[in-house]
């Protein structure tokens, strides 16, 4: 969303609920929150989905914290480009995450 004020990048503050903007702290409600995107030929408003959608791949793995045997999984060059890539887990249930080293 952009801010209406000074129409920099807001960024969400889930914890309160707010999208916040961090050039001019301008604050606005999520639920009433409705980006409008300008184009030269005409204006359309664009829905905001707060919703997680699953899109990244999962495997059977168990979470350290709830013990769930269903995580998503990336995969992350974090070190050198002569080093194996890091396995990052998402837990499914709780939302945990947590890396494993290749």
């Amino acid at each position: 969303m952009f801010c209406p004020s000074c129409k920099r990048l807001m960024r969400p503050d889930s914890a309160q609920g707010l999208w916040v903007c961090k050039a001019c702290g301008n604050t606005v409600k999520m639920a009433a929150a409705k980006e409008v995107v300008h184009s030269s030929a005409k204006s359309r408003e664009v829905a905001v989905i707060e919703e997680k959608v699953a899109t990244l791949p999962k495997t059977r793995e168990e979470c350290p914290k709830c013990g769930n045997h269903e995580a998503y999984w990336v995969l992350r060059q974090t070190r050198g480009a002569d080093e194996p890539e890091t396995r990052i887990f998402e837990c499914t249930k709780c939302g945990n995450k947590w890396r494993e080293y290749q």
